[in-house]
């Protein structure tokens, strides 16, 4: 898949290079989540970290795609913020370092195989603190008999994330909408803090 968002993000426009995304913005201005030391993980068109960066933030966005990091420089230099970027792979993380204070992922999650998101997991636990907040967006839906062969990685299923972070984050599920007469049926937001492991 990365071939595929080299190309988007270096020679088209991205069909969600839609601006910052609305539930994050109203968490910002609803005051939910103050200004802090943030990672967008998937950093992809740069609205979210310029977004951020325009509201006080210290923003460090990373993409595996080369041509999503050079666009997020190019994006953060017409907005006239500072952003930090770095090209790393978020199951095999070599070039970030934590703590964050806030993490957010609109749609990296999701776009990933089971196995990955296992990996992905692994690797983003220690960008994390106590108390450190994490806005994860996904498709979320079950998925039906002919969508498991060609989309099972596009979507988690419902109570996956619940699974997947429970045991380390306190989850609130911010938005869910699930609408099977559309395509992709279903989308949630979680925001999640997070809270001493019990294993």
């Amino acid at each position: 898949m990365k071939w595929f968002y080299e190309l988007v993000y270096g020679r088209f426009r991205a069909p969600w290079d839609i601006g910052p995304r609305k539930e994050l913005v109203e968490l910002v201005e609803a005051g939910r989540i103050k200004p802090c030391k943030a990672i967008d993980l998937g950093s992809g068109t740069a609205s979210n970290v310029v977004f951020l960066a325009q509201h006080g933030f210290d923003v460090t966005g990373v993409d595996f795609a080369a041509a999503a990091v050079e666009l997020g420089r190019k994006r953060a230099a017409e907005a006239g913020v500072t952003v930090s970027f770095v090209q790393d792979d978020l199951t095999h993380l070599q070039h970030v370092t934590g703590p964050f204070d806030l993490l957010v992922d609109y749609g990296t999650l999701d776009d990933l195989t089971p196995p990955n998101r296992d990996r992905y997991l692994q690797n983003v636990l220690p960008l994390t603190h106590l108390k450190s907040q994490f806005v994860l967006y996904c498709f979320e839906w079950e998925p039906r008999w002919w969508e498991r062969p060609f989309f099972h990685n596009m979507a988690c299923e419902p109570g996956e994330i619940e699974r997947r972070f429970g045991l380390h984050f306190d989850i609130e599920c911010y938005m869910r909408n699930t609408d099977y007469s559309q395509w992709p049926a279903g989308q949630a937001v979680y925001l999640m803090t997070r809270r001493q492991s019990h294993e």
